[in-house]
């Protein structure tokens, strides 16, 4: 059953041509801008490329080589998911955006989304030295540093989590819950016991996930 809290905003919609969204969704930062597009009901087609294997098609986009991009409807192109989702919380977000747009609100939603952006940031680190690099130049300490910074990160977000709590911080989805799903999916997959360390928080994401807008992102 779809959670009626994920009604999308009122307003009405501009008129656009299919945006297109260029990265794959094993990116945590690609598959944000995808879970954001979903809820706010934005149609767009999606380029599966990858910042490693596809290299030069990533440059045509983004210069730095790095995903996600999104093409918008006028030929323009927006790049870095927090970019990407300023503008869709502006043009698409009506009057309860994923981010507040002011107030304490926005601030907490902003640091929770930053910390769990930044795990993901450090899981892909740990997974870059690991996979990446010549087996006798790995740094099992820097990993190990890697994964302890993204285990503290979910942890202080579970400590902010009641039980039986619906969303993460309001009274309705924000960006919080959609950076908190992706970030919790990453880390179980690099190898952090969410199950065992923070219930709260999985059990959370669990349930988020079950919505169709994470399902149709997932990777």
């Amino acid at each position: 059953m779809v959670d009626e809290s994920f009604e999308r905003p009122s307003h009405a919609a501009p008129e656009h041509r299919t945006m297109l969204l260029i990265g794959v969704n094993r990116s945590p930062f690609t598959r944000r801008v995808a879970i954001t597009l979903n809820i706010y009901g934005v149609p767009f087609e999606q380029r599966p490329l990858s910042g490693f294997g596809n290299r030069a098609e990533v440059r045509a986009s983004n210069p730095l080589g790095r995903i996600p991009a999104l093409v918008l409807d006028s030929g323009e192109t927006l790049i870095d998911s927090d970019a990407i989702i300023d503008h869709l919380d502006e043009v698409y977000g009506g009057e309860r955006p994923l981010t507040p747009r002011d107030g304490a609100d926005r601030r907490t939603v902003l640091k929770v989304a930053a910390m769990m952006m930044g795990a993901c940031e450090k899981c892909l680190h740990a997974a870059y030295e690991g996979n990446h690099r010549p087996p006798e130049k790995v740094h099992q300490p820097w990993i190990d540093d890697c994964m302890a910074q993204a285990a503290n990160a979910l942890g202080a977000v579970e400590a902010m989590i009641t039980p039986n709590q619906q969303y993460l911080l309001l009274e309705r989805p924000t960006q919080a819950d959609v950076t908190a799903v992706v970030a919790e999916r990453l880390a179980r997959a690099r190898g952090i016991d969410t199950d065992a360390r923070m219930p709260k928080l999985r059990a959370l994401t669990n349930r988020l996930s079950e919505q169709p807008f994470f399902q149709l992102s997932e990777p």
